[in-house]
């Protein structure tokens, strides 16, 4: 595979948290040989006893867990999502894809699987991939407390510029409706006190007053 490169391990200054030999790693269904598999809290990577391997940013992966469904593949293994493109064809099939699928959202996604050969290390494997993808959130997740809507401009509305509504008391309200609004308000009001009457036949409540006048 053109992609695996040389490279040295991470070591425990990188936060290593998991060291696992003998561990075959499977790109979308192709065997990449066997090597070590190293889980890291800055990155997951592989390499192979001739010292090539690719490393993986945990931003970038997007889904891991252990699969032990024999008919999904027949070894227990540690499944890797990325959302990102591997493998020969990655360099050239990418720039096409872009032209063909402007028009789409759809991210790229690579298929990796890590096999041990001795499958009770999957728990621990699993919990320290855990542990380090934790230590990576994605940005993209997290609630913002950020207000998005217009701030209020104090300095500028002090300067006449901000555009402010205005808010008026009740008499100044009062001054500031045409004869037609006026009219209106008058009628609403002869109505509300025609209602106060009734207040205790409200909302099918009957009170000892109400039971009175009926009488």
């Amino acid at each position: 595979m053109s992609f695996l490169k040389s490279f040295p391990p991470p070591g425990p200054a990188e936060g290593l948290r998991q060291q696992q030999p003998d561990t075959e790693a499977v790109l979308n269904g192709k065997s990449l040989g066997t090597g070590t598999l190293y889980i890291a809290e800055s990155r997951l990577s592989w390499l192979d006893g001739s010292g090539l391997g690719f490393s993986l940013e945990y931003p970038t992966i997007s889904l891991h867990a252990v699969s032990r469904d024999l008919n999904a593949y027949p070894r227990e293994h540690l499944y890797v999502m990325v959302n990102a493109k591997f493998g020969e064809e990655s360099k050239e099939s990418v720039a096409d894809e872009e032209e063909e699928d402007s028009d789409d959202d759809v991210e790229p996604i690579t298929e990796f699987r890590f096999v041990p050969s001795d499958k009770s290390a999957l728990e621990a494997m699993f919990t320290a991939m855990c542990e380090c993808q934790a230590l990576h959130p994605d940005p993209e997740d997290e609630d913002s407390d950020d207000y998005d809507g217009d701030e209020y401009d104090v300095e500028a509305h002090e300067q006449g510029q901000g555009d402010i509504p205005t808010f008026y008391t009740y008499e100044e309200g009062l001054s500031h409706l045409t004869a037609e609004g006026q009219a209106t308000l008058e009628r609403l009001e002869g109505m509300l006190s025609q209602s106060v009457s009734s207040q205790y036949n409200m909302a099918g409540v009957r009170t000892e007053d109400s039971i009175r006048d009926y009488e």
